[in-house]
């Protein structure tokens, strides 16, 4: 068997067989089948597709490409959850102190920001001292102390997937359903959580673009999960616009840590009460959403949900210092209001290209190795639905460089539609599979 045979079979619309994957993934992991040529099969994937069965052979070789992890030594039951990757994105910072607090433990292995999708590690690295490689004894020590760890991946998980999740960000190769997929679950199934809520955005800024992509990859993911024993749900939730207001690694943590102290942008904190409230209800700690949500609601007013946060970032070597009010966190030098060029109701407002404008930035990568700039990005004053008179603040530009400040000023003032007539706000959520 040979990997040139491989992808040129890939590249002609034929379907693998299981055992040619499993040579494929195994040889890429243990270094014989160089980069580029799991950047030609990869893009032979992206073009030509793969089959369900295709699929879940290939989450299930990335799986086992290294160690699968027993989390019950720390924990009898514990709950994940992942997001497809989105534009303001911080989901994960508020929601895992939130569950946690409420006595389910949350194990997390997370990622980098992959294109114009940021990452919770990046966002968390933005407050000083916090531990993001974490060994699997101090990831099993994290969560049976603390209830609570979000960590890197490890090099003995999924190993396959760590490879390609890097080779994918710069081959163009990302929005590739069977690659998010085999992704997103080879991970979560190496990681070890007994039940898993898939947060699946859909819309401008998601790698799918319509609901109907949107369930089929959920319906892929919960169908992988649930063939290897994991309690799974999906949430389709909606990417269009930004999530929350901030846009940017440490300005996405401030945002989410100012949530968790009861003050944060209402579509945000919804968006995570509907995903925490699925975790709940798979983790057995409530019957339904209204009990899950009676619950997080308790916990968040009571500051048990801040004190869980504190708890975690600081066991995992935060700087207590930092979690502060407002937050002691990286501060761009450039601070720029933008007012509105014209008054009028928000009608669009395009999360791509904020997320874009964000890379622009700084805040992402370009190439796999690039280093992000953790306090830039954006702010935003209006979104959709919102009614703006001429020269109100619209956004704000945090920057570093005065030349790609005016690029971005340019960028994000086009990321708006306008109309004369009231608009009505997009769904935070579509629905929920599994």
């Amino acid at each position: 068997m040979r990997a040139v045979d491989i992808i040129a079979k890939k590249r002609d619309g034929g379907e693998l067989t299981k055992e040619e994957i499993e040579f494929f993934i195994q040889g890429y992991t243990r270094g014989d089948i160089p980069d580029y040529q799991a950047a030609a099969w990869a893009m032979a994937v992206y073009l030509r597709g793969m089959s369900n069965q295709e699929t879940i052979n290939l989450t299930l070789a990335m799986a086992h490409s290294g160690r699968i992890l027993d989390l019950h030594q720390a924990a009898p039951f514990v709950v994940d959850k992942h997001s497809t990757g989105g534009v303001g994105d911080k989901t994960t910072i508020m929601v895992a102190p939130w569950v946690a607090s409420c006595g389910l433990p949350v194990g997390k292995m997370s990622g980098r920001g992959l294109g114009f999708s940021g990452g919770t590690l990046d966002k968390l690295e933005s407050i000083r001292g916090y531990k993001v490689p974490l060994s699997v004894e101090e990831f099993l020590t994290q969560l049976r102390d603390h209830g609570v760890v979000v960590a890197g991946q490890t090099a003995d998980l999924a190993p396959a997937d760590g490879k390609l999740y890097a080779l994918r960000d710069v081959t163009a190769t990302v929005a590739s359903l069977p690659l998010i997929a085999s992704s997103v679950m080879s991970k979560k199934i190496a990681s070890g959580a007994d039940a898993i809520v898939l947060d699946v955005k859909v819309g401008k800024g998601a790698f799918m673009r319509t609901v109907e992509e949107a369930v089929a990859l959920a319906q892929i993911m919960v169908e992988v999960g649930q063939g290897v024993g994991r309690r799974v749900r999906a949430v389709i939730s909606d990417m269009n616009q930004p999530l929350g207001r901030a846009v940017g690694n440490a300005l996405e943590t401030a945002e989410a840590m100012a949530a968790l102290r009861g003050r944060g942008p209402e579509d945000f904190v919804e968006h995570c009460l509907v995903v925490a409230e699925q975790m709940l209800i798979l983790g057995g700690k409530a019957e339904d959403k209204s009990a899950a949500r009676r619950m997080l609601t308790e916990a968040l007013e009571s500051g048990r949900a801040w004190d869980k946060f504190v708890e975690w970032i600081t066991a995992q070597g935060g700087d207590p210092d930092v979690l502060t009010d407002p937050p002691d966190l990286p501060r761009a030098r450039l601070i720029e209001e933008v007012p509105a060029p014209r008054s009028g109701y928000i009608a669009g407002l395009d999360a791509r290209q904020v997320g874009l404008t964000a890379v622009l930035l700084g805040a992402g990568r370009a190439k796999k190795e690039d280093t992000i700039d953790l306090s830039v990005g954006v702010v935003l004053a209006a979104k959709i639905g919102d009614y703006v008179e001429k020269g109100q603040p619209l956004l704000t530009i945090h920057a570093n460089d005065e030349h790609r400040l005016a690029e971005a000023r340019e960028h994000l003032l086009a990321a708006y539609t306008w109309s004369e007539e009231p608009v009505e706000r997009p769904p935070l959520v579509y629905q929920v599979i599994g």
